[in-house]
């Protein structure tokens, strides 16, 4: 096999998304890390003629730093599947199922993980609460968005509509969850082992997007504040939710952990964040050791080694 820094690898970033700036922000840290680490790296911002750019740039091996719709859910990855380009995490399927969050949660129930309850509605569905099997406070979002796009916790009935028109101005179906009280707990996934979690503690009402990409809006406690053994119980919960989609290589996984011990998780993000603030670096660095562009580098080989092409 071709020596992989010899080998041209495009970068893709930026994409059709509403969590484009961020993705170049990811794209932007990870293609200047290969390029110090002497990889062959070209920046590449997704739009539709992404076959096209492929091909007349000649890449061999895609990393994907897109985030949201077209990049984290499959679309890409068939894409290069087709082109016969190996790329770095998972592939379509897990990719898919990780950011519907509808068959995410049906695939964790049925691996027995525990999952936030929730009712599912499409745009042209009533929202009532009234129709509920629990009471406020509720968590309304899009069923297919990441950064927490779209969404609202609801606490009284007339924030209600407000929250149901936003979470459908970003998909056709969304969730209305029981609201879990619990310590915003992240999970580091690294060829498909677990090393490390570390707390949020937000300024904000939950970990939302200001909270995400603002300096400042959320504290980062490593490792989590909890007891050794429910440390290891969040760490097995990160794995197996990883494993019930059929992830591969990397991910990020977000949980609930509740004062009775519980481990509820909300999603598993196959493309997390690689800026600065991002928490799979700060999780791989702290509990691996592993500087950014060794994280880099690792994802990068493993795409290379563990390519879906044939």
């Amino acid at each position: 096999m071709k020596d992989i820094t010899s080998k041209k690898i495009g970068v893709l970033m930026g994409g059709l998304s509403a969590e484009r700036q961020v993705s170049l922000k990811s794209g932007a840290a990870v293609h200047q890390a290969l390029l110090s680490q002497g990889y062959h790296a070209v920046a590449i911002d997704v739009g539709r003629d992404l076959a096209d750019v492929l091909a007349r740039e000649n890449i061999e091996i895609a990393f994907i730093a897109l985030h949201g719709r077209y990049g984290e859910d499959g679309c890409v990855q068939g894409l290069l599947e087709l082109l016969q380009i190996p790329y770095t995490g998972s592939g379509v399927l897990a990719s898919a199922l990780a950011m519907h969050k509808l068959y995410s949660k049906q695939a964790f129930a049925a691996s027995g993980i525990l999952t936030a309850p929730f009712h599912h509605f499409r745009r042209d569905e009533a929202v009532r609460l009234d129709q509920l099997s629990f009471g406020l406070p509720v968590v309304v979002k899009p069923v297919q968005e990441g950064s927490s796009v779209g969404v609202s916790i609801v606490k009284a009935v007339p924030e209600l509509a407000a929250a149901v028109e936003t979470a459908f101005s970003h998909d056709e179906e969304i969730l209305v969850e029981q609201y879990i009280k619990g310590q915003e707990i992240q999970v580091g996934i690294l060829d498909n082992r677990p090393v490390g979690a570390i707390e949020i503690v937000p300024r904000n009402e939950f970990y939302d997007f200001e909270a995400k990409y603002t300096d400042g809006m959320a504290e980062h406690i490593f490792p989590a504040r909890l007891d050794p053994a429910l440390y290891g119980k969040a760490l097995q919960t990160g794995l197996s939710a990883h494993a019930s989609l059929g992830c591969s290589g990397y991910s990020r996984v977000d949980l609930l952990v509740t004062a009775a011990g519980d481990c509820y998780v909300l999603e598993v993000n196959t493309l997390p964040g690689m800026t600065a603030l991002s928490l799979l670096p700060e999780i791989a660095a702290k509990g691996a050791g592993l500087s950014f562009e060794s994280l880099v580098t690792k994802i990068v080989e493993s795409a290379g080694l563990h390519t879906r092409v044939h």
